[in-house]
């Protein structure tokens, strides 16, 4: 198991699937998967930090805010709700599990291909009537422990 890895568009990925979804290629858009490439995970307001911290591109929270659920309409980008309530959005788009640090509310990737395998090949045995699986989500929820929090 690791932390970190998996599968980022890169600018002219992101371009093509914008492209596949009928999505035109903004500035806007262009600078919100910029600062998402940066940042991981984040929430539209902290997208919007990035963009500014970054150049010369406007934008306004509710304008991010659209098009990063845009994105993960099209699954372009995932999704999570987190325990204070916000939505923040993942730009790693391969199969990966979560780490959410409930103190400071930010998520961390972690690759975990065994126990990935182990869930696919339990659902594969195993049906929901009525149900079909899309997506497998697990997220470990967890604080840091005295080594790893920065006073």
């Amino acid at each position: 198991m690791s932390l970190q890895g998996g599968k980022i568009p890169t600018l002219e990925e992101f371009r093509t699937l914008l492209r596949k979804h009928d999505l035109k290629v903004t500035g806007q858009r262009l600078a919100v998967h910029e600062a998402m490439i940066n940042l991981g995970h984040a929430s539209a307001d902290m997208v919007v930090e990035e963009i500014r911290r970054q150049g010369p591109v406007k934008v306004t929270v509710a304008s991010v805010y659209n098009i990063l659920s845009q994105l993960a309409d099209f699954r372009i980008y995932g999704r999570r709700l987190s325990a204070n309530s916000k939505m923040y959005f993942d730009v790693n788009i391969g199969k990966h599990l979560h780490l959410y640090d409930r103190e400071n509310h930010r998520y961390r990737d972690i690759m975990d291909d065994e126990l990935m395998e182990l869930v696919q090949a339990h659902l594969r045995r195993h049906k929901f009537k009525g149900f079909t699986v899309e997506d497998i989500d697990i997220q470990y929820i967890a604080r840091p422990s005295r080594r790893g929090r920065t006073s």
